[in-house]
């Protein structure tokens, strides 16, 4: 007897069903919750759906024939796992872009397609205002710069700041700033929390129906997801300017013919995956007209290099307007160098470029690096006789200068050993080599520095083709034809 009342006082619909299908009773839960002349034909673990909620249909089969239907209310953890599959998808498309206002279109979508009517996605303010984007349900995504106060909805500088959001009750749609929407009966603000400070804040406003606290809770979690991408985003780009800022200062510069000079210049960083290396070339031009060309190799590759040569060539432009001639600027950048980083040396030519009737007088000096190759118009080859030691390792260097003259189309080619050293060939365990590099520039001759330049460095990653290969770095100067 007690067992009997047990079962028809449970809190659980129980419905049972005698052998041939037909309901022979129910208890007082089943009652409430389903007809009288209902009809059992459900398969066991199959869910529900009765006056919108979610039940789990178990069966329980008795030795008299009979079956106990219990009808398990599982809406809520339905709705649980309903919500964590949710926000797992919304997360794998939250991380789908690393663009700042690509990645809010994204969260104003997904938050208006399934948390609210209309939404507004609030970047943090800057001097021009806050970046705002705004999306409709079905709709696609908008984004302005607007210029507002903040502190005209509740909640939404705090939200800003990263503190916990207030209850939606607490504010008032109808007090609503004009740069929000209208006609909207319930408003959630809530903080978009990044890496250590906050992302921006989410508005979620509905027409029909208020927010529930489940549902104010669910939005959090969705934010905080949002937050972490929308930071990522930004930190992505700001780390992206920065290093596309520092590395256009670190690669060598664009040269240009002069009006009694012509220059080129190629560079190839011996990583593919990266823009800069430990080659380097600069042009200076002084107030007397001539041009002051340097060239070097810095010991190393990729960024530490590049750095380096940064350094060095920061050094040169410092040192110009205060040594007088080659060696004091080699001894002087030497010095230097000992000074700062005893680990990383260098290899250098530089050349002093002064136009003289109608072609041009060059001084050239080394420090350890390989020869300048003069190419005369008519085809000749000539290896300037430069010998220098290397520049930041010794406490005291020598330099040994030599002075040429280029007459109209005669070049001048600078280079560093990524070129002759460039391994490759038919068999790829080949050095390029400098008596290969003579050859090629005997058929040179006339050439103008841009062909020249450009001729010099296919050939040397022909020779590489797919092969690995140290920085190479060429530089052209031409004395230009004259009509």
């Amino acid at each position: 007897m007690v067992a009997v009342q047990s079962w028809l006082r449970s809190p659980c619909p129980a419905v049972v069903v005698d052998a041939a299908g037909v309901v022979h009773s129910m208890n007082d839960a089943a009652k409430e919750l389903l007809p009288a002349d209902v009809e059992p034909r459900w398969q066991h673990g199959e869910s529900v759906l009765i006056s919108e909620r979610s039940y789990a249909a178990h069966r329980v089969d008795h030795a008299s024939g009979e079956v106990t239907w219990w009808l398990l209310d599982d809406t809520d953890l339905r709705l649980q796992r309903h919500r964590a599959e949710l926000l797992t998808q919304m997360s794998t498309a939250l991380m789908t872009s690393l663009n700042p206002e690509r990645c809010m279109s994204v969260v104003a979508e997904l938050a208006s397609t399934h948390l609210a009517d209309e939404v507004l996605v609030i970047a943090p303010g800057t001097t021009e205002g806050h970046a705002v984007t705004r999306c409709r349900r079905g709709e696609e995504p908008t984004h302005e710069l607007l210029r507002i106060d903040v502190d005209e909805v509740v909640g939404l500088s705090e939200a800003l700041k990263g503190f916990p959001p207030v209850p939606s009750r607490w504010i008032d749609p109808a007090a609503a700033p004009g740069w929000m929407a209208r006609d909207v009966t319930s408003i959630v603000v809530t903080p978009l929390p990044g890496h250590g400070v906050p992302a921006g804040a989410l508005i979620l406003m509905r027409r029909d129906q208020a927010f529930a606290e489940d549902e104010e809770s669910f939005a959090r979690l969705f934010a905080s997801r949002a937050g972490v991408a929308m930071s990522a985003a930004w930190l992505f780009t700001q780390q992206a300017a920065i290093t596309e800022r520092l590395t256009r200062d670190l690669l060598p510069p664009m040269l240009r013919r002069y009006d009694a000079v012509d220059l080129a210049g190629r560079y190839r960083a011996a990583q593919e995956t990266e823009r800069v290396g430990g080659d380097f070339y600069d042009v200076h031009e002084r107030e007397n007209g001539e041009l002051f060309v340097v060239l070097g190799d810095v010991c190393g590759k990729g960024l530490d290099a590049a750095v380096q040569t940064g350094r060095v060539r920061t050094t040169v432009h410092a040192l110009l307007p205060v040594v007088a001639d080659h060696d004091q600027m080699l001894r002087s950048l030497n010095q230097a160098l000992l000074t700062s980083d005893r680990t990383r040396f260098i290899t250098v030519v530089i050349a002093t470029v002064t136009p003289r009737g109608e072609g041009l007088h060059v001084e050239l000096t080394s420090g350890g690096h390989p020869p300048a190759v003069i190419v005369r118009a008519n085809g000749e080859v000539e290896v300037a006789k430069t010998r220098g030691t290397l520049v930041g390792i010794l406490p005291e260097i020598i330099t040994t200068s030599d002075e040429v003259v280029l007459a109209s189309g005669d070049s001048c080619l600078l280079h560093t050993d990524g070129i002759t050293e460039a391994v490759g060939g038919p068999l790829g365990d080949e050095e390029f080599g400098e008596e290969r590099l003579l050859r090629a520039l005997r058929e040179c001759g006339g050439m103008p520095a841009e062909a020249l330049a450009e001729h010099v460095h296919m050939l040397a990653s022909q020779w590489i083709g797919d092969g690995t290969h140290d920085d190479m770095a060429v530089v052209a100067i031409t004395a230009p034809r004259r009509r």
